[in-house]
Formats: C-alpha cells, sequence, structure tokens
C-alpha cells in the first residue's frame, strides 16, 4: 500500500515506515501528523484510487522525528562590466517525518 500526498508545495510517493524530509511542519519530535492532501492511494490490492483533486476521506498519518536545517545553498547575483558581485547564503528549515499508517475512506 502507498499514497501520493502533497505538502510543501511538493508531492511525495509513501507507505508505511518511510521516512520523509518535507518543507518545515509545526511539530515538535513525537507529534503526530496527519497529512490529509492524497492525490492518489492504492490498495494491498492494486487498485488505485485517484482523487479530483484529493481523495475524499483518506489520510497519511506520520510521526514527527526532527526538525532541523537543510545543507546550505549558496546565491551569487554577478553582473558583468559593473563591479557588481553580491554572495548569500541559504538554509532551508526541514522536518524528518517517518509514515505510521494510510487511511482509507
Amino acid at each position: 500500500m502507498y499514497a501520493i500526498i502533497e505538502t510543501g508545495g511538493k508531492q511525495y510517493r509513501v507507505a508505511p515506515g518511510d521516512v520523509l524530509v518535507v518543507e518545515k511542519l509545526p511539530g515538535d519530535a513525537g507529534t503526530e501528523l496527519t497529512f490529509d492532501r492524497l492525490l492518489m492511494v492504492v490498495g494491498d490490492e492494486g487498485q488505485p484510487v485517484v482523487g479530483t483533486p484529493y481523495v475524499a476521506g483518506a489520510r497519511a498519518v506520520g510521526q514527527v522525528l526532527s526538525q532541523g536545517r537543510g545543507k546550505k545553498i549558496l546565491v551569487f547575483k554577478y553582473k558583468p562590466k559593473s563591479n557588481y558581485r553580491r554572495r548569500q547564503g541559504h538554509r532551508q528549515y526541514q522536518t524528518r517525518v517517518r509514515i505510521e499508517r494510510i487511511e482509507l475512506p
């Protein structure tokens, strides 16, 4: 059984036991999260249920493992012949989540 969820403007394929790194979500380590924006669910029988746009009543339940920040990326702006250079770093806030179960309607 697996599902396609949407969170943080991105889509992820998840199954029970999977560990995801997603955009920052509220909650400390050990907090239970519910993802109710499921785009598609494939059950044990292998038959997909596709939502329009979301599958009504379906949800994925996960547990927050940790909060943190991603790797640093460098933002470098440059304009030739004008001596314009700007360098800036950025680290995105992230949440690690373990998917516990997928509940069908």
